[in-house]
């Protein structure tokens, strides 16, 4: 592909990031849900407060609808959705038409469960739409440099992501690693004192909340 334009460049990362923000939200959600359902009516504001999004939702049923398919809420899986195709449908000549099928499927898998009677069922097909998608990255994407600035958005936001989720120790050294590998293999320019102060941080058990602004930092978009 030669040289990566910067919009180009920052097209891929963002496909990365704003898929694996769906993906793992959608599985946020679903750990969620029957505790909402069956427990704790108010477990939704605990995501809410850990992803630092607003509260506007004042009940669980409004969270459950709202939350997953309010196109006005860029909070909202469907936005976060709707995000990734956009980035995927301008970089279509790079990821294939293929993989970018995948994510428009996700997409109208949303869009069906709205106008249905919501079923956990939808959000596992969006799940095997986005592994369907990565698949199609890795067998159709020629560039490597393009399959690694679209994977360093993926595990950056995966990382921020599991900060904020309270994941295990070993869940985010692993995001890390293969944040790290993805970032030093795209050849795209970074800010490395900011990869630092985030590397140290995972590898000395510093306070990773307070890193959160490094890591969405580190790449130059």
């Amino acid at each position: 592909m030669g040289i990566i334009s910067l919009e180009k460049s920052n097209h891929l990362y963002w496909l990365g990031r704003y898929s694996e923000r769906a993906f793992t939200t959608i599985r946020t959600f679903m750990e969620a849900y029957d505790t909402m359902l069956d427990q704790d009516p108010e477990a939704y504001k605990k995501i809410c407060s850990k992803l630092h999004i607003p509260d506007v939702y004042g009940s669980k049923e409004n969270f459950i609808v709202n939350y997953l398919f309010d196109e006005t809420d860029p909070n909202s899986v469907y936005s976060n959705l709707s995000r990734a195709c956009d980035n995927a449908s301008v970089m279509r000549d790079v990821i294939s038409s293929t993989a970018l099928g995948y994510i428009q499927l996700a997409l109208d898998v949303m869009e069906n469960a709205k106008r249905e009677t919501f079923c956990l069922l939808y959000l596992q097909q969006v799940l095997d739409d986005l592994y369907a998608f990565w698949g199609c990255i890795d067998d159709y994407v020629e560039s490597s440099a393009c399959r690694n600035i679209m994977k360093t958005g993926r595990y950056i936001e995966r990382l921020d992501l599991y900060i904020r989720l309270d994941y295990d120790s070993r869940a985010m050294e692993l995001a890390y690693t293969r944040m790290e590998y993805r970032l030093h293999r795209s050849c795209a320019a970074y800010d490395e004192e900011n990869f630092q102060i985030v590397s140290d941080a995972v590898k000395r058990g510093g306070d990773l909340c307070a890193v959160l602004p490094h890591l969405n930092n580190i790449f130059k978009d």
